[in-house]
């Protein structure tokens, strides 16, 4: 086998292991991985406007929005005016939503980070710069991505 050969191997694992989880958590919860980081984020914050989701969970507003819209529709979630500023529009979850949340498998990148943890710094460093090595030569740097292992579109 060519060493080349091993790499694509290895990303096709990555690739099948974030679609294997994907779908998974579709199949148990009928929640997309985003879905999921928004309706934690949720849990998460004190104040859990739109924007501040949109940073916890590093997407952008307008991607927040579409899925607050269909979590909203779905009742997992709700918008009401703060009660400190009637301005600002705070998401609640529902009852449904929260027993989504604890119904949910873990994320798969969380299972990664315990992981990621345990190596020393210069390990980190050498998988950050080979993996983005790897971005830049699949000529994928700058297409735009969030830290999120999923697939498919993220506003899904």
């Amino acid at each position: 086998m060519k060493d080349y050969e091993e790499l694509f191997i290895a990303l096709r694992r990555i690739t099948r292991a974030i679609d294997l989880h994907s779908k998974k958590l579709q199949r148990e919860t009928g929640l997309t991985t985003s879905q999921l980081l928004v309706l934690e984020a949720v849990v998460k914050l004190d104040t859990s406007t739109p924007s501040n989701i949109a940073k916890e969970v590093q997407l952008s507003q307008a991607t927040v929005t579409n899925l607050v819209d269909r979590m909203e529709r779905n009742k997992l979630v709700l918008r009401q005016k703060s009660i400190a500023d009637k301005r600002v529009v705070e998401v609640q979850l529902t009852e449904k939503g929260r027993d989504m949340v604890e119904l949910a498998p873990e994320p798969l990148q969380a299972g990664f980070l315990r992981e990621y943890r345990k190596l020393e710094r210069w390990e980190q460093h050498q998988l950050i710069g080979s993996i983005q090595r790897i971005a830049v030569l699949m000529d994928a740097e700058d297409i735009d991505a969030s830290p999120i292992l999923t697939t498919g579109d993220v506003e899904a």
